[in-house]
């Protein structure tokens, strides 16, 4: 694939990992915060309100991040520890795969408890971002411009002081 077009690949990567995070975030905090802290204390997760509302924190302000294209491979730390705690502590039990079909009812289809499949694709996204870049109209891009002009600046007035008698 020609370079050009393979520089755009992050950006739909940023837009879905950071909305899925957002949105499972926002999700939590508006069935509200006692409903994700009596989980994760049934869970056996010591300083279960602290951990809610860190996790909940994690994932609204790490899919916004992530979806801006903004600090990436630092936010992505904590946004790893969410899916890695979620798979040990909830998923593996079920399995790898997120969709599990149990019956087809007059209702509709009716599934079970979802594996760790859906963890692992956002982790193999986080690392893609990290290792491959925000790509274009990133934060990290215009942030990453910022301080190479400014080291090029440096560079430039020292050279210059040096070159002074």
């Amino acid at each position: 694939m020609s370079s050009g077009i393979a520089r755009w690949a992050p950006i739909p990567l940023r837009l879905m990992v950071g909305y899925g995070f957002a949105e499972h975030g926002f999700a939590k905090l508006l069935r509200g915060t006692d409903n994700f802290t009596g989980l994760l204390h049934a869970l056996g997760l010591p300083a279960a309100k602290f951990m809610a509302l860190l996790t909940i924190a994690t994932e609204i302000i790490g899919g916004i991040c992530i979806a801006l294209g903004a600090l990436v491979p630092l936010i992505s730390i904590p946004m790893a520890i969410v899916l890695l705690v979620a798979i040990f502590t909830v998923h593996l039990q079920y399995g790898f795969s997120s969709i599990k079909l149990q019956a087809i009812t007059a209702d509709g289809a009716r599934f079970g408890q979802p594996g760790y499949e859906t963890d692992l694709l956002y982790l193999a996204c986080l690392v893609g971002l990290v290792l491959g870049g925000s790509g274009p109209f990133a934060v990290d891009t215009w942030l990453l411009g910022k301080i190479n002009a400014l080291k090029a600046s440096a560079t430039v007035q020292h050279d210059d002081t040096a070159a002074e008698p």
